[in-house]
Parts: C-alpha cells; sequence; structure tokens
C-alpha cells in the first residue's frame, strides 16, 4: 500500500505543471491541455471537492485526434468550461470534433454539451435517461456550489444513445464498454491503439469516491473486470474522471480498498448499534486521511447509505426471534 501511494503522488506531481489553475476574476479555467499518449491529451481538474475556487472544475476531461476527426470525452461542470474546452482543443489541433462522448450521467461529465451543440453528444441510453431526470436538480446544486463560474449554464443531456462495440475512427481501434456500480450505466472507452483506458467515476485516484448512485457489489465486480481488460489488452495509462492520472492498478486498487472498508465500516457500525451520528464522528483508517474531498464525501456517503445498514441488521434481528 505504501508503494501504492508514492506511485500515486509521484504522479500527481508530475502533472501539477500541467493542471488548472481558475482565474475566479476572469472566470477563467485556465484548461491546459496535457498530452499523454500519441495524439491524445487531458485537461486535469483539481483533485478536489466542488468550490468556487476552483470553478467546479474537478473532472478530468479528454480528446484524441485520430487522423479521422476529434472524439472528446466528457465536457465539464458548466457552459463555460465547455466553451473553454473547446478552445482549448481548437488550439491543439485542427481536426474537427466528430464524437462527444459523456462517460456516465452525473453533472461535472455533460454540463459542458451546451458549448457542443452542433456535435454529436452522445453516451449511454441509461445515462441520457439520468440526465433527463436529474439535471434540473444537478443545476440548482452547483449554481449554489459554484457561483458566477455557471452563469447561462442549462442541463443538456446527451442527445444520442451509443452502444458498447469497437469503432475504427482514423487511425485508433477504440472501444466502448459498457459496466455499472458507480452508476446504473457506466461507459468505458479503450483505445487500442495507445493503450488508454478511460475508467470514468469507476476509479478514482487520491480522492474519496463519490456514490449517490452506488452500487457497491456491482462496482467491485466492475473494477475485477477493469483489472482483467487492462492485463489482457495491456492498457498502459489510466484515466480516472476523478484523481491523477497513472499507470498500473493503482487507482483501481484504492478504489477497491475505500469501497470494501466503507461497506465493512458500516456493517459493523450497525452490528454495534451505533447511531448515524455517532458514525459520522468515527475516524477513517490513516491510509485515507491525506485523500481530496475528506471528510466531506464519507459523510456524505454514510449520511445517505447508513440507514440502509440499520435496516438490514433489524431486519436479521427481527428474523431470528
Amino acid at each position: 500500500m505504501r508503494h501504492l501511494l508514492l506511485c500515486l503522488a509521484a504522479a500527481l506531481a508530475s502533472a501539477a505543471m500541467a493542471q488548472s489553475r481558475p482565474d475566479m476574476a476572469r472566470l477563467d479555467y485556465d484548461l491546459r491541455p496535457r498530452q499523454i499518449a500519441e495524439r491524445t491529451w487531458v485537461l486535469e481538474g483539481a483533485v478536489e471537492d466542488f468550490s468556487r475556487a476552483n470553478g467546479c472544475n474537478i473532472i478530468n476531461t479528454a480528446f484524441i485526434a485520430t487522423g479521422a476527426g476529434v472524439v472528446v470525452v466528457n465536457t465539464g461542470p458548466s457552459r463555460l468550461y465547455g466553451e473553454q474546452q473547446r478552445r482549448a482543443i481548437e488550439r491543439t489541433t485542427r481536426e474537427p470534433v466528430v464524437r462527444v462522448l459523456s462517460l456516465n450521467l452525473h453533472p461535472d461529465y455533460f454540463f459542458g454539451n451546451q458549448a457542443w451543440a452542433d456535435r454529436p453528444t452522445q453516451a449511454l441510453q441509461g445515462s441520457v435517461n439520468g440526465m433527463q431526470a436529474e439535471g434540473r436538480a444537478y443545476a440548482d446544486n452547483l449554481y449554489r456550489l459554484c457561483g458566477d463560474w455557471m452563469k447561462g449554464t442549462e442541463s443538456t443531456p446527451s442527445r444520442e444513445s451509443v452502444e458498447p462495440g469497437v469503432m475504427q475512427i482514423g487511425g485508433h481501434r477504440l472501444e466502448l464498454r459498457r459496466l455499472h456500480g458507480h452508476t446504473s450505466d457506466d461507459l468505458v472507452l479503450i483505445d487500442h491503439t495507445t493503450g488508454v483506458l478511460y475508467a470514468g467515476g469507476l476509479v478514482f485516484a487520491n480522492r474519496v469516491p463519490t456514490t449517490p448512485h452506488a452500487d457497491f457489489d456491482a462496482w467491485q465486480a466492475s473494477l475485477v473486470k477493469l483489472s482483467q481488460w487492462m492485463a489482457e489488452h495491456r492498457l498502459r495509462q489510466v484515466v480516472p474522471s476523478h484523481g491523477p492520472l497513472h499507470s498500473g492498478q493503482g487507482g483501481l486498487d484504492q478504489t477497491r480498498d475505500w469501497l470494501r472498508w466503507l461497506d465493512d465500516h458500516m456493517r459493523a457500525s450497525a452490528e454495534r448499534g451505533l447511531d448515524l451520528s455517532e458514525v459520522l464522528r468515527l475516524p477513517v483508517p490513516e491510509r485515507f486521511q491525506g485523500w481530496a474531498a475528506q471528510p466531506a464525501e464519507l459523510h456524505r456517503s454514510i449520511t445517505q447509505w447508513y440507514p440502509r445498514y440499520e435496516q438490514q441488521v433489524l431486519g436479521g434481528a427481527a428474523a431470528r426471534r
């Protein structure tokens, strides 16, 4: 575990020069494309929780210049981000954008779609349905958290559903695969040409995972599949939607470790008869204490999920009577 943390810390440090430094006065996200593979760039978000200081830009977005057009991965938390993302891409490559993918239904994956109204914006059908159902609530929350960064932003769900499968675009063999666990529809993109895995919200690195739509067992199963795919296809680079980019299994192992601990922690607390306020005051293991969004994200997860663990324990006790 110590080696894993050191590797991820090194990855974070090496990326620091490429990360944006938002300017609140000018509402400038300062997006800086960092090339991670041949004709492949990432725009790295802050490894933090949503805040006005970072413009609510905590997501990694990416773009691939395939030789037959650009594929964009995720569009950020606001109309403004999408517009600045588009300009950053235009500064980097002359190829036109031919496809805009959002990897799940959470707002920072698709709120920048407003800037891509003239391009195909795509997601899995379950994600599209979720965007349509929850978009207004997302907007209310982000306007409250992010203030002026959200000016003019409207929830703009992806317009087209996309199916899993392999597609050859220019010089890149791209594959879309469907998993679930972080949400009910998690889109994963594999670039077989460069060996880059775009893992979306299934993988968090150096940051507490978000769980509002989680299925913990399915998430763990999806992480096993990602590990298998990485070995099978010799994938060299992982782009999580949140946290530093890394090679190897580091982010997958971190996410798996957190989910296992959180599940065990809530179950054991319920079996001890602790109430919610008591669980919220319990410390986390040392290995998690330095992670971003701690303790806020932990408290959100416990507040949402702990009552279910209490109900399971009470239901089991009633059945034994």
